[in-house]
């Protein structure tokens, strides 16, 4: 039986949404079933076994509507398999070491019961609009540092431990 996973993410300019969805190409690639979705749109969980759950980070925080997912379905997600990932840095630093996560989600990986945590490099680019994204544009900054691949081997080690954790019962 292939177990269902949702991931799902807060994304504004959707670099976020590209992180989810090669999240959820590799768990199909490994035998479960994803379903990638906007957080802002998800109403139910009851379908799902595991649940992956992204945002970007702006200026410290997690994009509104992944805070608001993980808050209004805080019942649901602390009783499954619950993985966390945030986008964000516009340099090289989350592909040079671990970065810890942002307080806030930190906090919710608490409260949740998270089994893991990813930050990854985020991106920025002329497409993006809103008085702080031309600001940071303007001051030089921006521009892609996201490592598919390391997305990739993160969420390969999840699709293992969802198969170990759910065909065990554990």
């Amino acid at each position: 039986m292939a177990h269902t996973v949702l991931v799902a993410y807060g994304s504004t300019y959707g670099s976020t949404a590209e992180l989810a969805h090669t999240v959820g190409a590799v768990l199909d690639k490994a035998g479960l079933t994803a379903d990638v979705r906007p957080a802002g749109e998800v109403r139910d969980l009851s379908p799902y076994d595991a649940v992956v759950l992204g945002g970007a980070v702006y200026a410290g925080r997690w994009q509104r509507d992944a805070r608001r997912f993980a808050r209004r379905h805080r019942r649901a997600l602390s009783r499954r398999p619950l993985w966390l990932f945030s986008s964000g840095p516009l340099d090289s630093s989350a592909s040079q070491r671990d970065l810890p996560p942002p307080p806030s989600v930190q906090r919710v990986a608490r409260r949740l019961g998270a089994r893991g945590q990813a930050t990854f490099g985020g991106c920025l680019d002329e497409r993006a609009r809103g008085r702080v994204a031309r600001m940071i544009l303007q001051s030089g900054k921006g521009g892609d540092f996201r490592d598919f691949d390391a997305v990739s081997e993160w969420a390969s080690g999840i699709a293992r431990e969802i198969g170990s954790l759910l065909d065990t019962g554990d």
